[in-house]
């Protein structure tokens, strides 16, 4: 990811938040860092990789560790807790509610498809069987989070993964469900593929992007929503063809778990590249997590 990993360093604080400090001040001003989870990408057991083929690697991306700094938050990858027993792998007791004790929230990012089989559908092809394994860890911490009231937010993977936790199904892939749609995926220009996004009047995100000049946003997925989970609502949509774009949980009583999500990539967007500037939404989340640190820590 060597393409995604060159936007992180360097990066200028993007934006104001919407109550006039910039994100970092939203985190800082009022005392300690929040630690925010980020949900692990895995590479599983490859004798043809050279370093530890062996064995499953669980790794973050630069560029999604640089975005939640740039908040001002501190990042800690999610390791699973669920240990291979034919390794003798030993986990301590650890469990998913640990971590959503401990952490102010939770980031799900981007990496492998969605197994078909989460959502009561067949792979149409096999290299779309997804990652179960990481489908059933995500799940579990999506499930832990929420239930301590700490807030989720989803990026590309991460918003279908919501979405199938939830209820909802997707695209298995869009070119071949849906072959009127925009190229959703382009792997030689990768998170250079942009295409324009329609925000839903009346919707949360349109509150937070009031203003914003540029609706250009990255897209590098060929995996959608299809049917959307019940209690959620869509707040973006290509302005192309109409795919989901971005959801938000409102079907919980007031005060319930924040759960959001976008399809493109906010840590991949760079103001050189006239991107849409989606820092309020990194304060947005943030600003929920220190709400909820400081309810339960008067």
């Amino acid at each position: 990811m060597t393409k995604g990993d060159a936007a992180a360093p360097g990066r200028p604080k993007q934006g104001t938040a919407p109550s006039g400090g910039s994100a970092v001040d939203a985190v800082t001003s009022v005392g300690a860092r929040l630690k925010i989870g980020i949900s692990a990408c895995f590479m599983h057991p490859d004798p043809a990789r050279i370093a530890f083929g062996k064995k499953t690697l669980q790794y973050l991306e630069q560029s999604m560790a640089h975005w939640v700094m740039s908040g001002g938050a501190l990042p800690v990858m999610i390791p699973s807790p669920v240990g291979d027993e034919t390794r003798r792998t030993v986990t301590g007791g650890v469990h998913f509610d640990d971590y959503a004790q401990w952490l102010d929230g939770l980031v799900l990012h981007g990496g492998a498809d969605v197994w078909p089989g989460s959502y009561g559908e067949t792979p149409l092809q096999a290299q779309w069987d997804g990652d179960r394994i990481r489908d059933d860890y995500e799940q579990a911490l999506v499930k832990a989070f929420v239930a301590a009231g700490k807030p989720v937010f989803g990026v590309c993977r991460g918003l279908q993964l919501i979405n199938v936790a939830f209820g909802g199904t997707l695209y298995q892939d869009i070119a071949t469900q849906q072959p009127d749609a925009l190229v959703h995926r382009d792997a030689d220009v990768y998170d250079q593929n942009f295409h324009a996004l329609d925000v839903m009047p009346n919707t949360r995100l349109a509150g937070l992007l009031a203003g914003v000049t540029s609706n250009k946003v990255n897209s590098i997925h060929h995996q959608g929503i299809k049917d959307l989970a019940p209690g959620f609502v869509v707040e973006a949509r290509c302005s192309d063809d109409g795919m989901i774009e971005a959801i938000r949980y409102t079907g919980g009583p007031a005060g319930s778990a924040y759960v959001a999500a976008v399809q493109w990539h906010p840590e991949f967007h760079r103001p050189d590249l006239d991107t849409l500037d989606d820092s309020p939404l990194l304060t947005d989340f943030l600003e929920a997590a220190r709400a909820t640190k400081t309810a339960s820590n008067p």
